[in-house]
């Protein structure tokens, strides 16, 4: 079989909705194929075969790793748990799509790279919020200069609500609020903004939900060489959102708004764009509707092809760099850190 008709073996260690995301996404990709499922919970099985009734499955991850099955494996387990599911992967000889974040110490993630390099195999991140429409559109009217050399850039996600006691709340699986939604929007400014960065700073407040473990507000700032700042905030005692962006440039601004229609849970819809221009004109700009799982063909190609990705390993090493140097930044309360980073 050429390399431009070969089909990649795919297998999903473990199965809940984002699991799912990536079944349809295999499903629609030209080049992949689901092989193999794995989850402890039967339930989860028998839901990925009502979409792939022909996958084989595996109550036991290290079994359907070394079944021989697969030339790809997406870990979507908890993020205290990559780290390990990636190494048995590429231990093994086995291309491998992780969950953000990549790991939960720097540590981890540049001792996977140096083994995902030592064999030469794919190890990449699915940072899915770098094709969400809000963004995409976003960034293409920064990248097209539309607002002029961006100077401030806010971003953040919540509200006032109790959190869910899942592994989402709890410090030792997640790695904490920063390292909750961090994984998604700090991503999304290191695509927006090049640069040198110099120093990181974090706070955690910990003021009502005692029985979860993660803060129950978080900011982090970054501060580029060029003196650009950027920050995110991730709050369950936000009584009054914040938009989800706000982008200073320096002929215009971007107000992204979050969408009433999306009511408690507004990170469900994409932002409503607004761009503010400097003769006090402002316009809602319609979101672009991104190419379909973009992502995954990206990965075909890079496996077939060795076709660049528009998503790096290096991107989501930098990301955990970032979020790793703001938790240090928050036990001092906020204490200036530079965070070492390969960009």
């Amino acid at each position: 079989m050429s390399e431009s008709s070969r089909t990649i073996s795919v297998g999903l260690l473990a199965y809940g909705a984002i699991g799912d995301e990536h079944n349809r996404a295999i499903a629609a990709t030209p080049g992949l194929r689901l092989a193999a499922v794995a989850d402890t919970n039967p339930e989860r099985l028998a839901a990925a075969q009502v979409l792939a009734p022909d996958v084989t499955t595996f109550t036991d991850s290290t079994a359907m790793l070394d079944s021989g099955l697969l030339e790809l494996v997406v870990i979507s387990t908890p993020p205290n748990s990559h780290y390990q599911w990636a190494k048995e992967s590429l231990t093994r000889g086995i291309n491998v799509i992780l969950e953000k974040p990549m790991a939960l110490t720097l540590q981890e993630c540049d001792e996977l790279m140096e083994l995902a390099a030592s064999k030469s195999l794919l190890l990449i991140v699915y940072q899915n919020r770098r094709f969400d429409a809000d963004f995409v559109t976003m960034k293409k009217l920064i990248d097209d200069g539309s607002i002029g050399e961006v100077f401030s850039y806010e971003s953040f996600v919540g509200g006032y609500s109790k959190p869910c006691s899942y592994w989402h709340s709890m410090v030792d699986v997640s790695g904490g609020a920063i390292f909750d939604w961090g994984s998604h929007f700090i991503d999304q400014i290191l695509a927006i903004i090049p640069g040198k960065i110099d120093s990181v700073t974090g706070v955690n407040q910990k003021r009502l939900w005692t029985h979860v473990t993660n803060a129950d507000h978080a900011d982090v700032s970054i501060t580029f060489a060029s003196g650009v700042r950027a920050t995110f905030t991730n709050s369950d005692l936000a009584a009054a959102r914040k938009p989800k962006f706000y982008v200073l440039g320096t002929t215009g601004a971007i107000i992204g708004n979050w969408d009433p229609a999306a009511g408690s849970s507004p990170a469900d819809l994409p932002a409503i764009l607004t761009i503010h221009r400097a003769d006090g004109t402002s316009e809602v700009i319609t979101n672009t509707t991104p190419t379909p799982y973009s992502f995954h063909k990206g990965v075909v190609e890079y496996l077939n092809h060795q076709t660049p990705m528009s998503v790096t390993t290096a991107q989501s090493r930098d990301v955990v760099a970032i979020m790793q140097a703001a938790e240090e930044s928050a036990q001092s309360n906020g204490r200036s850190v530079t965070p070492t980073l390969l960009r």
